[in-house]
């Protein structure tokens, strides 16, 4: 599942292409993705002036002047493509349409804006912007690591009660939006905290220290176009290439780049954590 790095990598290649520029027509091509696709999209998108693109978690938000916003979520395996345009110093042909494309924007300028989803795990909505924090898929969802209302205070405060492992407890979307299993793993590997620990037994001065490493480990990433490991391609379709910088997540065996220890992996919550046994206490 794409998380952060890799949604904001999306939502920076798609902004030449869409803001401030009209949706001359939208095709729709199946009633559904995972969930159903809202009623009358096609219509309600063609003519729309696209303004800000915004992402909020693992979801792009873009407003139109229609008063609503397209929201988008890219799931497993979900793609949202550029073509017809200049990115960088290439121009990206339109590829010939493909099984997959279930949404397809034809921008103003000629640019094509494409969600393909093999897997159809992805979801498109649109909503009243006035009314967005209230849908389902955002209500709840905890202050953004790079905003403002995420703090040390604030971090120490979330987890002194939390009796859950710290990984666990970090990955609670109510308590940060938008972190995910890959960037826990480094956080906490860089944090020299083993992910197994319960979160109200560790100091809050360490707890605090996150804070910082949890801005730079994303930074870090996005830098890097986000982390490509079977589905996420950048807008162009290029890779992301945050993984070849992975101190422990998927290095089960390989030694700690700090101390040379063999990476462990243990699955909690139904998920893989990797950790240096010896740098994680």
């Amino acid at each position: 599942m794409p998380e952060l790095p890799e949604v904001e990598t999306v939502r920076r290649g798609l902004a030449p292409a869409m803001e401030g520029r009209v949706i001359e027509r939208a095709e729709v091509n199946r009633p559904d993705l995972r969930w159903p696709l809202p009623e009358g999209m096609a219509d309600r998108l063609t003519g729309a002036r696209v303004g800000l693109l915004r992402r909020r978690s693992k979801y792009i938000l873009a407003d139109l002047d229609t008063g609503e916003s397209l929201l988008i979520h890219l799931g497993m395996s979900g793609r949202m493509l550029v073509s017809g345009v200049m990115l960088g110093d290439f121009h990206l042909d339109h590829p010939a349409p493909q099984k997959h494309d279930h949404v397809v924007l034809h921008m103003e300028g000629g640019a094509r804006v494409t969600f393909n989803d093999a897997r159809r795990f992805g979801a498109m909505d649109l909503v009243r912007t006035d009314r967005e924090a209230a849908h389902w898929l955002l209500a709840g969802l905890g202050p953004e690591p790079f905003g403002n209302d995420f703090h040390e205070s604030y971090l120490v405060t979330a987890l002194k009660s939390r009796k859950s492992p710290i990984k666990t407890a970090l990955l609670d979307q109510r308590l940060i939006a938008g972190l995910g299993n890959i960037y826990v793993c480094e956080v906490l590997h860089r944090a020299g905290i083993d992910p197994r620990r319960a979160a109200n037994r560790i100091a809050g001065a360490r707890i605090a220290a996150l804070v910082p490493i949890i801005r730079e480990v994303l930074a870090e990433a996005i830098e890097a176009g986000g982390s490509s490991l079977r589905d996420h391609r950048q807008a162009d379709g290029e890779l992301g290439y945050f993984q070849h910088a992975f101190r422990v997540y998927d290095r089960e065996d390989a030694p700690c780049t700090t101390c040379a220890t063999p990476i462990r992996r243990i699955v909690q919550g139904g998920r893989s954590s990797y950790f240096c046994p010896s740098c994680q206490r």
